[in-house]
């Protein structure tokens, strides 16, 4: 008989690791979770609240969330109280704040991460991660609260089907977001959340950044493409299309890639910057933040990215839009009657342009830059989607306290 050595392709190896890890990590976590129950069981616990559960958590998917949660941690602080930081990356900002009352915890990606939390003790816990109840994130026993808070300024019902529908609360930027999360709520006969405008606690910490930012003293004329990631994302369907009559007006353009288009399709960004090395005049950024980029720009050029209402709120600049068919069939909006407010004010806010003026690009720039009605329109949408400005990180916590005093122990 031959005998030949096991092989197992590295794809495949690398699975069964993720699996043998997470299974690990559950396996943990159950056991711990058992002994806490039989910990309560003897003890005379009752329903409600565990004992000894973590009164409050946050969990934070990676560091690019650091600006949602960081106000509503600074808030924690403030007050002495005390909160569980949950993160899926090791390199977390949080790691280096010099906190009292917040403790941080790495709990790993995937499968490792999502064994912790589906087994987590815990009294109020919010997070950015839509879809509980749906896929791996499921539901604790020992958690008496689900909180989400929304981390922009758009639609509530542009996740994934299903992303909110089972949050006991949602923490909206705006007033408007509330309507649609409702009538979704009635065409699924689901029980009514609660629903709390907070503001937006990014948008704070951004603003508050900019204010202390030191402004070129002179600068050419500049355009920021910031345009969203995949097949429908401006880069991937037009690429030089429009970057090649934007380099010719002699403008500085600075391009923003969104930060997925480097993981999901590197072969068109790294050939586009290959493509216009050669031009002084073409910058390309790839900080994790977005504002130094909107800072130094005069206008902006995208698609449906959620940075538009970043730069439209922030800068008070304007806009082009590049419009393309949307598919909203895998979107919460779908199930919806009427156009979201996102798409509606983008014409209001913004130009649109269409593959057929891209000749034609430096006079619609310079049209786009003297218009009355769209500075007026931007002012009102951000008053819309962005409510109780620089308050929201105090709002968020001052929710969290409400919904924790107001719960069994």
């Amino acid at each position: 008989m031959n005998l030949y050595p096991l092989y197992i392709d590295p794809g495949t190896g690398s699975m069964l690791f993720s699996i043998l890890v997470g299974a690990a990590a559950a396996l943990y976590f159950l056991v711990r979770a058992v002994f806490i129950k039989a910990k309560v069981f003897f003890s005379g616990g009752g329903a409600g609240v565990i004992r000894g559960a973590h009164p409050f958590v946050i969990y934070s998917e990676g560091k690019q969330y650091w600006n949602v949660f960081r106000p509503v941690l600074d808030e924690f602080e403030k007050q002495g109280r005390t909160l569980l930081y949950l993160t899926s990356s090791g390199d977390d900002p949080v790691f280096g704040e010099e906190y009292r009352f917040i403790k941080a915890e790495f709990i790993g990606e995937g499968n490792r991460a999502f064994a912790r939390l589906n087994l987590l003790s815990a009294g109020v816990v919010l997070m950015t991660t839509p879809g509980l109840d749906v896929y791996q994130l499921r539901r604790s026993k020992m958690v008496g609260h689900y909180s989400h808070v929304l981390h922009a300024p758009g639609d509530a019902t542009m996740y994934r089907m299903f992303g909110i529908d089972y949050f006991d609360s949602i923490l909206l930027s705006g007033d408007y977001q509330a309507e649609d999360i409702r009538e979704l709520e009635r065409l699924r006969n689901l029980p009514g959340k609660r629903l709390f405008t907070a503001g937006c606690t990014y948008l704070d910490v951004y603003a508050e950044k900019m204010a202390h930012m030191q402004k070129e003293e002179e600068h050419p004329f500049t355009v920021l493409v910031s345009p969203s990631w995949g097949a429908s994302g401006l880069l991937s369907r037009y690429g030089e299309k429009l970057l090649d009559p934007l380099v010719k007006t002699g403008w500085r353009v600075i391009v923003r890639p969104h930060p997925q288009s480097k993981k999901s399709e590197p072969e068109i960004i790294d050939g586009l910057e290959a493509q216009y090395r050669e031009f002084p005049s073409v910058e390309w950024d790839y900080e994790r933040e977005n504002i130094y980029s909107m800072m130094k720009s005069d206008i902006m050029i995208s698609d449906f990215s959620g940075i538009i209402f970043d730069y439209v709120f922030l800068c008070d600049r304007p806009v082009i839009y590049v419009k393309q068919g949307f598919d909203l069939r895998p979107y919460d909006a779908d199930d919806l009657d009427h156009e979201i407010w996102q798409f509606a004010i983008l014409r209001e806010i913004g130009l649109e342009l269409s593959e057929g003026d891209f000749g034609a690009i430096g006079d619609i720039v310079k049209k786009a830059g003297d218009n009355e009605a769209m500075k007026l329109a931007r002012r009102k949408a951000r008053d819309t989607a962005w409510q109780y400005r620089g308050e929201a990180g105090k709002r968020v916590a001052g929710f969290m306290f409400d919904t924790a005093g107001g719960m069994t122990h």
